[in-house]
């Protein structure tokens, strides 16, 4: 028998981030539930098919119907809400490992274009998506940005590293900063290792023209390995999306399933 989609653990953290149901005074069609509705979602995210594919024997709705909930929820917060209840949930259970953390980008074709895409360097100049990924020691994403594949690594550095949100669930103030941070010769600038020192954080960033990227690799294979895990869901390998908030929404959901596969120590 197949294992559900949203297991009740899942369920549990989701259910109370979600906005009410909005009153119909006048009648009309049964609104589909919350949780059905997330199922459909998970199911495009898992399998990569469109949405207007969606089997309606799922008991989910329409694609259509799924795809408004992911807008109208993203356009409230839930998702990036959920990765940060799940990294609370994580730090809380000492899953967390600040001692170091490793950042870099990969680039997917986005076949629709649409905003946050650029001419790919490595693609013939197709348009592309780049992902910029934050991760702890162990590969748990603790945030990313999305750029235009033509977007520089070094240039959205400060931003994502900003970007990882005050994580709270132990005793005094929320922590947001790593000890160490690994990064390749992408990131070789000045600007670079300033924004670290700024932020108290030690560098470890290989120097172009001096040596080699591959010293690096036992520290920063985890963040591979995470692009590797957000990656098999199929929706994400290339971005079918047109609009950056509904694939800011699916990567963030990602993410949020990733960690919680942490909290069940299913690595």
């Amino acid at each position: 028998m197949a294992k559900p989609l949203i297991s009740d653990e899942l369920w549990s953290v989701i259910e109370p981030l979600l906005p009410p149901e909005r009153p119909k005074p006048k009648g009309g069609r049964p609104v589909i539930p919350p949780r059905a509705a997330l199922s459909g979602i998970l199911f495009v995210l898992r399998s990569g098919i469109p949405w207007e594919m969606l089997p309606r024997e799922m008991g989910c709705g329409s694609g259509v119907t799924c795809w408004r909930r992911l807008r109208d929820w993203q356009q409230t917060g839930v998702w990036d809400r959920l990765h940060r209840e799940l990294l609370r949930r994580l730090r809380q259970a000492d899953r967390i490992d600040w001692t170091r953390a490793c950042v870099d980008s990969a680039s997917i074709a986005a076949k629709r274009g649409g905003a946050g895409t650029g001419a790919n360097p490595t693609d013939r100049g197709k348009a592309g998506t780049k992902r910029h990924f934050v991760t702890d020691r162990r590969g748990i994403p603790l945030a990313f940005l999305l750029t235009g594949a033509n977007t520089h690594d070094s240039k959205p550095f400060e931003d994502l590293l900003d970007a990882v949100p005050p994580v709270a669930g132990k005793p005094g103030r929320p922590r947001r900063r790593p000890d160490k941070l690994h990064a390749d010769k992408a990131y070789d600038h000045r600007r670079c290792r300033r924004a670290c020192l700024r932020r108290g954080i030690k560098h470890r960033i290989a120097r172009r023209g001096i040596e080699s990227s591959q010293r690096l690799g036992k520290h920063r294979w985890v963040i591979e390995r995470t692009f590797a895990w957000v990656n098999r869901f199929r929706r994400l390998a290339i971005r079918y999306e047109r609009r950056l908030d509904i694939h800011h929404a699916l990567t963030a959901l990602a993410c949020s399933l990733i960690c919680l596969n942490a909290l069940q120590e299913r690595f």
